[in-house]
């Protein structure tokens, strides 16, 4: 009745879908406080068992994350293009590497860096081709960075391309459309005119300011010629926010180190890896399946839901366990830098907006049902809960002792801020290890250090609190409010240094 109803009414049931995610989020934000007047001892309840759930998300984290560090220690370490030469000698150099860079406004010392970063690879050169796709509206600015970039690196690798993505009707303006646009003119240029097997050629997203490691196509290369259904894949390396994380405040530094051990951890969930801002996949599985959309703001996740459907579930997200690096957000000045910070997270948090899709395609789509149903659940979950979490961890357990005092009196309602205090407080095992990794994993400070920059470094995290409001559950809230009212979000290009 479900799948019917869904095929007969697809405007009637995106709408509710595009609802759902805002309807869940605000109710259980505003659920302790209301629940405090008449159901005092279900919101205790309810406070108790996120906190538990909070519990096992943080001790989870910080055994994987700890497990991951060690596994891109020993894969950063490891001789891979020696490894594929003797283990792959016929095979090892017949793959062909495209690389994608969208970029729009981004400045050209920005591509500079990250061109010199893909020439340092330990791949051979000859082998990787990249196209830089800038958008028709930058106009000059991005014809004469263009032409400089081409001059500087263009006999360094096996092809450097340009191409100038017009304003397409019907297109939403962004990373999606711009990177379908670019793909599909390398693979005319690779495949169709100088005959290049398109079963041999991977195809690489990159961010315009992310930095492989040195052996990261090396990597790819073994990947791609030992793994079971290579055009059933696509690889994610461990993002990391660290290449400019010296030069920006305090609050997006902490976060961004946040974001960096998350992502190490999530290398090890393959039940909820999902290729996100840099990753790799085969030329011909994109082309099997038409590309990037076209029409969405979020391209990764879609991409990876567009496959897994498209496979009937027989596809995968499989992790690289080298780091990439990626700018921090960051602008001329504290508070432009503080207002890019948000609108980079709101445009994250904007993944909701995919939900409607992806439980669509849950619902009308063949594939296995346990399979889909976990991926699907694991998605739905941190997107519904994403500006739910600050508030239930922060706020909710005191409300119902505060605002109902006939509760306050009652033995839950006395021990309701102690338990779940001991709880968080055992969760704060995860921030220490997060703590710990990034310390580790950071780049150098560029200054002298002195006993004094050690000491404030873990103590920024301090900010937390503060800043999982301002850069977590309000961007969250955002997003999730402008899509139950559907007033759609464009992509907003932050202002780049």
């Amino acid at each position: 009745m479900i799948r019917k109803y869904f095929r007969r009414h697809p405007v009637r049931t995106q709408r509710f879908l595009e609802i759902l995610p805002g309807f869940f989020s605000w109710s259980l934000i505003l659920f302790p406080v209301w629940g405090s007047f008449l159901v005092p001892t279900l919101v205790a309840y309810y406070v108790i068992m996120f906190t538990v759930y909070w519990l096992y998300r943080s001790l989870t984290m910080a055994v994987l994350s700890v497990v991951a560090h060690f596994k891109i220690k020993a894969s950063s370490a490891f001789d891979w293009i020696s490894d594929i030469k003797t283990n792959l000698p016929e095979k090892w150099n017949t793959i062909h590497h495209i690389i994608i860079i969208p970029t729009y406004q981004e400045p050209i010392e920005t591509l500079e860096k990250t061109l010199e970063s893909l020439e340092s690879q330990s791949y051979p050169l000859k082998n990787i081709h990249i196209m830089l796709s800038f958008e028709e509206r930058e106009g000059k600015a991005a014809t004469e960075k263009s032409k400089k970039l081409l001059k500087q690196f263009g006999k360094k690798f096996g092809h450097l391309w340009s191409t100038f993505h017009p304003d397409i009707e019907g297109e939403i303006k962004g990373k999606s459309s711009n990177t379908c646009w670019g793909a599909k003119l390398a693979k005319k240029l690779l495949v169709d005119k100088d005959g290049i097997d398109i079963k041999k050629v991977t195809i690489t997203s990159e961010d315009a300011d992310a930095r492989f490691h040195h052996h990261y196509f090396s990597n790819i290369t073994y990947e791609f010629l030992t793994v079971e259904k290579p055009y059933n894949k696509i690889w994610q390396g461990g993002i990391a926010f660290y290449n400019n994380i010296w030069e920006v405040p305090a609050p997006v530094r902490v976060m961004s180190s946040v974001f960096s051990i998350t992502q190490m951890y999530i290398l090890m969930r393959k039940d909820r890896l999902i290729n996100f801002s840099t990753y790799t996949t085969s030329l011909k599985h994109v082309h099997d399946i038409g590309y990037w959309d076209t029409d969405v703001i979020p391209e990764d996740y879609r991409l990876f839901f567009k496959s897994y459907f498209a496979k009937k579930g027989d596809f995968e997200v499989n992790p690289i366990f080298l780091p990439i690096y990626a700018d921090a957000a960051q602008a001329n000045g504290f508070w432009s830098t503080m207002i890019n910070q948000y609108e980079q997270l709101k445009r994250w948090a904007w993944g909701v907006s995919d939900d409607a899709y992806i439980i669509r395609q849950f619902v009308l789509n063949d594939a296995p049902f346990w399979g889909k149903f976990i991926r699907v659940l694991k998605v739905v979950e941190d997107h519904f809960l994403w500006p739910v979490n600050w508030f239930a961890i922060t706020v909710s357990a005191i409300l119902p002792p505060l605002l109902n005092d006939q509760f306050g009196r009652t033995i839950l309602g006395k021990t309701l801020p102690q338990v779940t205090s001991t709880l968080l407080t055992m969760s704060l095992v995860s921030m220490v290890v997060i703590i710990t990794l990034d310390a580790i994993n950071r780049p150098p400070r560029p200054n002298k250090k002195n006993i004094l920059s050690y000491i404030i470094q873990p103590l920024e995290f301090i900010l937390l609190p503060v800043t999982g409001f301002f850069f977590s559950a309000l961007p969250g809230i955002d997003a999730h409010t402008r899509l139950m009212l559907g007033k759609y979000i464009e992509y907003r290009v932050t202002e780049k240094v």
